[in-house]
C-alpha cells in the first residue's frame, strides 16, 4: 500500500478549487440513464456527516466510506492489498468532489464505478474473461437426487454447509470477472438491475441474464467446495437415494429462476412457475440449494482494519476540511 507522506502529496496536487462540481461520470449520463441510485444506509449517513463540517464528523464519514469501498474491492480483487490500494485511490480521486456533491446518488456513481475501474486494472495482469453456456450450469439427475437427500443433513452438515465466510469468499473469486462484477454489486452490494446497469453501462437485461449464470455458477463452486470439505471432515454415509429425471418442464424453471426470484415474470407466467415448482421436489430442491448460496453470499463480511485505515481516514478529513476552508475563503474574495 502506497506510503502516506505520498498520499499527502497527491492530495495537494489533486485538490483544486476550480474542479467541477459533479463527476463527468453523471454529467455524461442520458436522462434515461439516470436511474435512482439507491444509497446503502452507510453512504446516507457519510453524507450527513460530511455537512457537519466538524473534524470528528468529517472522520465517521469517510470511515463509512471506507468501509464501503474496501468491502467491495475485496469482493472483487479478492486480495487485501489491491482492496486496500483500491480503497485509497479511489477515495484520494473522490476527495475533491466530497464537498461539492449534494446529491447522494453521484457519490453512489462516483464510487462503485472508480472502484470497479481499478480493480479492473489490476486483473488484467492475472485473470482471464470466459462465457458460460447456460445449460453448463444446470444441475443433472444425480445432482438433483444429491439435494433431495441434503433435506434430512445432520446438524453437523447443516454448520458446516453455513459458517465458512472464507469458503464462500473463495465460490465468489471462482466466478469469470463479468459476473463476479454482477454478483457482487446486486446481491452483496444490494444495488438493483437498473443500478447496476448504470454502474457498469450495460442494459438491464443483460445485467439479469449475467446475474442468473452468477448465481449459478457461485452455486456450483459452493457445492463443489464443500462436497470436498464434506469427505473429509464428515464420515461417509451409504446413500441410495432414488434419481429424479429432470423433464423439459424442470430446464425451462431452472434457466428462469433468477427472474422467477427476483420478481420480473409477468403475473401469468409466474403463476404457471409456483404451481410446477410446488409439485416438483427436484425444483424445490434445486431453489432451496441457489437461494442458501445467495443469501451465504449476502451475508459476506469484509471488514477494513489496521492502523493504516485510521491514518488515512485522519489525512483525507484534514485535506476535506482545508478543501472547505479554502473554499469559503475564495468565495469572499
Amino acid at each position: 500500500m502506497t506510503r502516506l507522506p505520498i498520499v499527502r502529496n497527491r492530495l495537494r496536487e489533486m485538490i483544486m478549487p476550480d474542479l467541477p462540481i459533479q463527476p463527468k461520470l453523471v454529467d455524461n449520463l442520458s436522462p434515461r440513464e439516470r436511474v435512482r441510485i439507491r444509497m446503502r444506509s452507510d453512504l446516507n449517513q457519510a453524507m450527513t456527516l460530511l455537512k457537519k463540517q466538524d473534524p470528528a464528523s468529517v472522520q465517521a464519514a469517510i470511515q463509512l466510506l471506507q468501509g464501503t469501498v474496501f468491502s467491495f474491492s475485496m469482493k472483487v480483487c479478492g486480495h487485501r492489498e489491491d482492496a486496500e490500494d483500491t480503497m485509497q485511490d479511489v477515495l484520494v480521486s473522490s476527495l475533491p468532489h466530497l464537498a461539492k456533491i449534494d446529491d447522494s446518488r453521484a457519490l453512489s456513481v462516483w464510487l462503485y464505478t472508480a472502484a470497479r475501474n481499478r480493480c479492473q486494472r489490476n486483473r488484467k495482469r492475472h485473470s482471464y474473461r470466459r462465457s458460460v453456456a447456460l445449460e453448463d450450469l444446470m444441475p443433472n439427475d444425480a445432482e438433483l437426487a444429491e439435494l433431495l437427500a441434503a433435506a434430512t443433513d445432520s446438524p453437523e452438515e447443516q454448520t458446516l454447509h453455513n459458517e465458512d465466510h472464507q469458503m464462500v469468499h473463495a465460490a465468489v473469486l471462482e466466478l469469470p470477472p463479468p459476473y463476479r462484477m454482477v454478483l457482487v454489486l446486486h446481491d452483496m452490494e444490494e444495488l438493483d438491475t437498473d443500478e447496476v446497469a448504470a454502474v457498469l453501462g450495460l442494459k438491464p437485461g443483460t445485467v439479469r441474464v449475467r446475474l442468473h449464470r452468477a448465481r449459478l455458477l457461485l452455486r456450483h463452486e459452493m457445492d463443489k467446495k464443500l462436497r470436498g470439505r464434506r469427505q473429509k471432515v464428515l464420515p461417509q454415509k451409504e446413500k441410495t437415494p432414488s434419481r429424479p429425471r429432470r423433464g423439459p418442464a424442470c430446464s425451462e424453471i431452472f434457466a428462469n429462476l433468477s427472474e422467477y426470484m427476483d420478481g420480473h415474470l409477468e403475473p401469468k407466467t409466474c403463476d404457471q412457475m409456483k404451481t410446477h415448482i410446488e409439485a416438483c421436489p427436484a425444483c424445490l430442491a434445486f431453489i432451496r440449494d441457489l437461494k442458501a448460496a445467495i443469501d451465504r453470499s449476502r451475508a459476506l463480511k469484509m471488514p477494513m482494519e489496521g492502523e493504516m485505515g485510521r491514518s488515512l481516514r485522519r489525512m483525507l478529513a484534514e485535506e476535506y476540511l482545508r478543501l472547505l476552508k479554502n473554499g469559503e475563503m475564495l468565495a469572499r474574495r
